[in-house]
């Protein structure tokens, strides 16, 4: 049996640390893994999948609160189902949650939904503060990004950079860096 720890945090200067802590303090001897990124989709943090690969019968995936795994039910259930298809089960230590328990599992799903209700409540005020801005004048978005900062992008990509670095080389946002990619991808 081994017990699996997965810290995350949403942008490049923060940090797991906190979060580390408090799992080694529950578990001693915990296997740790940490990435940084959204948490809006659980398909796309890789090291997530890697650790709902590796589970096996008996483990737990540990995490220091819920919002670090999931923020929609729908990826909360998926994560959940899994690990109990594979015979493991979920620890969220914030909210002493363990889905080795029926308790923990209503809990757990109690928690999901109103993780889910913030995160649409904060949705709905940064959209209603950016039309209130706009309306005032104050708001005009990201600045259009240029032929040759396009230019610039392609070339690092080309170069076999990867998406966040050519981000902080070019200063172009990561939205557009993405872009810019998918449609070198599909110029291939």
């Amino acid at each position: 049996m081994n017990t699996y720890g997965y810290c995350r945090v949403s942008t490049l200067d923060q940090d797991t640390g906190l979060q580390e802590d408090a799992l080694r303090k529950a578990h001693p001897g915990i296997i740790i893994r940490a990435e940084t990124g959204s948490g809006t989709k659980a398909d796309n943090r890789p090291v997530l999948q890697l650790l709902l690969d590796m589970v096996n019968e008996g483990d737990i995936l540990v995490v220091w609160k819920l919002d670090r795994l999931a923020r929609n039910m729908k990826d909360l259930l998926t994560i959940v189902e899994r690990l109990e298809s594979q015979g493991a089960s979920l620890q969220v230590l914030d909210q002493s949650i363990d889905t080795s328990t029926a308790a923990g599992k209503a809990f757990l799903q109690l928690l999901g939904v109103f993780a889910e209700f913030e995160t649409n409540l904060r949705k709905e005020r940064q959209l209603a503060g950016i039309e209130k801005a706009k309306a005032a004048g104050k708001y005009k978005g990201r600045k259009p990004v240029t032929v040759a900062q396009v230019a610039m992008v392609e070339e690092l990509l080309g170069q076999g950079l990867s998406k966040a670095e050519v981000v902080r080389r070019s200063d172009v946002g990561r939205t557009k860096v993405f872009e810019i990619a998918r449609g070198l991808a599909g110029a291939d």
